[in-house]
């Protein structure tokens, strides 16, 4: 056991195989990401270490060598090398299969596990599909999927059936030559009313005693949207010859007339 030198100055039995120092998980996650530690314990047992990648047999510390990852055994690989090394395993591997190369310990931490490198490797682990089954995280889309995915998208967009909707869907312009050729042309006659006369006509007169008036259709609905016009106001004189009638011709002026001829014209 030890204390860390961080300003947490927590007491920790990992130990540094490169620097020699006590180092909490804070500390291992934040400074040494690369190095090799394990227990204090095993230190004093044998101080000798392997600073290589034991997938790859590169060196852990090397800058062309990518990221590092390190287990919840402490074990360090490359990223990438852990990363071909799970996906040469079956598809159908159950998340216990998966398992450290050196130690043989689980690769996927335990869910109830909370602690600065379980955290950091949940991190790592769900950038890929195998390790998202494992951490029971759904699947991340492959790029061939979307790519595909998209194209068959494009091709059907492009298809001449999709090209007839859109012409059939698109609105249609009408020029100001169509709007003059297709609108028919109304004209709006007045009617026109013969003149006729206040004077009474006799019974043995040829002509009619109704006057003869003469209707334009333009008098009735017009154009085909709902826009109607009031018929015109027939004008009869027979109203006007029973009204002239009524009075005295000069001819029977003075006769005199019985009283109920007089009951008769105020009834009317």
């Amino acid at each position: 056991m030890g204390l860390c030198k961080c300003p947490k100055k927590k007491v920790t039995n990992l130990f540094c195989f490169e620097h020699r120092v006590n180092v909490c998980e804070h500390c291992l996650v934040a400074n040494h990401p690369r190095c090799i530690v394990q227990s204090y314990l095993q230190w004093l047992q044998d101080s000798d270490y392997n600073p290589l990648c034991t997938l790859c047999n590169k060196g852990l510390a090397e800058d062309d060598s990518g990221d590092c990852v390190r287990l919840v055994c402490y074990d360090v690989f490359h990223w990438d090398c852990l990363n071909q090394y799970a996906l040469k395993m079956p598809p159908n591997t159950a998340p216990a299969g998966y398992s450290c190369p050196t130690c043989k310990h689980g690769i996927f931490p335990a869910s109830n596990l909370m602690s600065p490198v379980a955290e950091s490797l949940r991190q790592v682990l769900k950038t890929v599909n195998w390790a998202r089954a494992g951490l029971g995280l759904p699947l991340i889309k492959e790029e061939s999927q979307s790519s595909g995915k998209h194209l068959s998208e494009n091709v059907h967009s492009s298809s001449p059936l999709a090209i007839h909707s859109a012409s059939v869907n698109a609105p249609t312009v009408h020029s100001p030559t169509d709007a003059k050729k297709s609108s028919p042309q109304y004209t709006r006659p007045s009617a026109q009313v013969s003149p006729y006369t206040s004077t009474p006509t006799l019974a043995s007169s040829s002509a009619s005693t109704h006057s003869i008036i003469n209707l334009d259709p333009g008098t009735t609905a017009r154009g085909e949207k709902g826009l109607f016009t009031s018929p015109r106001k027939l004008f009869d004189s027979t109203k006007d010859d029973v009204f002239n009638m009524s009075h005295d011709h000069d001819e029977d002026k003075y006769r005199r007339r019985p009283a109920l001829s007089w009951l008769a014209r105020l009834f009317k």
